[in-house]
């Protein structure tokens, strides 16, 4: 059985995933990911499994991979680099790992968060370099936390939020009533009126045709004066442009973002450079402890669809 094994933060982090796989006898290839189409297309073919990250898994590289490759088993919840039609036409089921990461995405959340008010990034990044630089911040209590897409991690931001003070508004399809009656969250109609009445929004919804570009010049003009988002969703959910150009203007106070919308980022990614922005490289979900329930997760879920044998979560409805 030849496995290709794409996902860094896999391979980095110590844990009982290692052992587990050795013990299989697979023949495992391993790539530093996220891989490209091209390089997909180089290596598709010759693999009975991919247990993979967020690489470029197109219909072109799924009718190569054809018809060695039995499954596919993602490490993680995004499935939009996956052509998801095209795996259930072509029958290969998708795997993945629901319900592991999203306390410590919700951490992280709250990390960009109290960098960018407190101005802790800044002002720490200016003592390293000599500077005793003393700008004056923003307090969360009592101010309004915007959650679009109210799902496993954007309930463990609400109630992180509560915890903090802040008043919280939501908007997502499938509202949990139970979970808004019981944390105080207050349920939107619509992503307009989230973004209309939160003085903080934060993005935990999927990527996808409704939800690409939908932070862009026009929903930001309706936005509070001086509003910070929080992305640890996708990046191509935001307008990159856009937001640069309102963080030059002050309209957005503050942008923080795991995620953009090419990974690993060109040098001159415009959001790199920009004010009053804090970037970090897709690590909302990499810690010690997340790391190794992913990890399993994906690794039991494909040793489960390759033996036939045992519970795995399917993404596509093929098994």
């Amino acid at each position: 059985m030849r496995i290709l094994l794409t996902t860094c933060s896999y391979q980095d982090t110590p844990g009982p995933h290692h052992a587990l796989m050795d013990a299989q006898g697979w023949d495992i290839v391993r790539e530093r990911g996220p891989l490209g189409e091209a390089r997909m297309l180089e290596l598709a073919g010759d693999f009975d499994a991919l247990l993979c990250g967020d690489d470029a898994i197109t219909r072109a590289v799924l009718e190569k991979s054809l018809p060695r490759l039995k499954v596919i088993s993602k490490y993680g919840i995004g499935l939009d680099k996956i052509d998801l039609p095209a795996t259930r036409e072509l029958k290969i089921p998708v795997l993945f790992t629901p319900g592991v990461n999203h306390t410590t995405v919700a951490e992280h959340t709250f990390g960009l968060l109290l960098g960018l008010t407190k101005q802790i990034v800044a002002t720490a990044a200016a003592a390293r370099h000599g500077e005793w630089l003393r700008l004056t911040g923003h307090e969360i209590l009592g101010k309004t936390l915007g959650i679009i897409g109210l799902g496993r991690i954007g309930k463990e931001v609400a109630i992180r939020a509560r915890a903090f003070g802040m008043e919280v508004l939501g908007c997502d399809p499938h509202w949990d009533e139970a979970f808004a009656a019981t944390h105080a969250v207050t349920r939107c109609a619509t992503m307009d009126e989230v973004l209309v009445r939160a003085d903080v929004v934060s993005l935990h919804c999927f990527l996808s045709a409704e939800t690409r570009g939908m932070i862009r010049r026009e929903k930001i003009a309706t936005m509070k004066d001086g509003v910070v988002i929080i992305n640890c969703a996708r990046g191509e959910i935001v307008e990159s442009a856009d937001v640069v150009a309102a963080l030059h203007s002050g309209k957005i106070g503050g942008y923080g973002a795991d995620v953009l919308d090419c990974e690993p980022p060109p040098a001159d990614h415009p959001l790199l450079a920009a004010p009053n922005c804090v970037i970090t490289p897709h690590i909302g979900s990499r810690t010690y402890e997340s790391v190794p329930r992913q990890a399993m997760k994906s690794l039991t879920n494909l040793i489960n669809a390759l033996s036939g044998s045992g519970e795995c979560n399917c993404a596509n409805g093929v098994m």
